[in-house]
């Protein structure tokens, strides 16, 4: 559906640094330059009796932090020469970055430590590129959850309602339209924060 529209896909395997070298080599090798890149590969895994601690961490660590932070670096050159606030990096980063998660300790650390990485690259490629994040709590349901999920979950936010992925879209917008937003995260929680 993709390639379809347009798209040209590259499969890419971000568990280890070699496979993201791999993917920044091949972009590299596709297009001379990029007008944006939105950081949205994710794995929400929680402490569990099923993985050791350490190997809980480190998949958290490697997806959330090792590929941004590798790729923003390798594919820097590609993002410069559009002029000033000409090119985006954005990193969905997620609301527990903030207030932490007792089931997810690792996957909200690594959640902060990127959304921490938006300062840092705002710094390093201003003017030419502006570096934000995003950090959305309930978005959308999966297919498969239970009405008292669905409503326990709609209760912690003020607005209660799934607004769906083009509360996203909008903001990614926004963010790419901008010619001054840069080094900030945009929190789309549904007033969250406040209850």
């Amino acid at each position: 559906m993709l390639e379809q529209a347009g798209a040209v896909c590259i499969h890419a395997d971000f568990s280890s640094n070699e496979g993201i070298l791999e993917f920044a080599e091949r972009v590299k090798s596709i297009t001379p330059s990029l007008r944006a890149i939105i950081h949205n590969a994710s794995e929400w895994r929680p402490e569990s009796p099923d993985m050791t601690l350490s190997d809980t961490l480190q998949a958290m660590m490697q997806i959330h932090v090792a590929a941004p932070y590798l790729l923003n670096h390798e594919l820097e050159t590609l993002l410069r020469g559009h002029g000033q606030a000409g090119s985006d990096i954005i990193h969905l980063t997620d609301y527990v970055a903030e207030r932490g998660s007792d089931k997810h300790i690792a996957y909200a650390a690594s959640k902060a430590a990127l959304e921490n990485m938006t300062l840092s690259f705002a710094l390093k490629l201003a003017p030419e590129v502006k570096v934000n994040s995003i950090a959305p709590a309930l978005i959308m349901f999966n297919d498969g959850d239970d009405a008292d999920y669905r409503q326990r979950s709609l209760n912690k936010s003020l607005m209660k309602i799934a607004p769906g992925e083009h509360e996203i879209v909008s903001l990614v917008e926004y963010l790419l339209s901008s010619r001054y937003v840069t080094g900030r995260s945009h929190a789309v929680d549904g007033g969250r924060h406040l209850r």
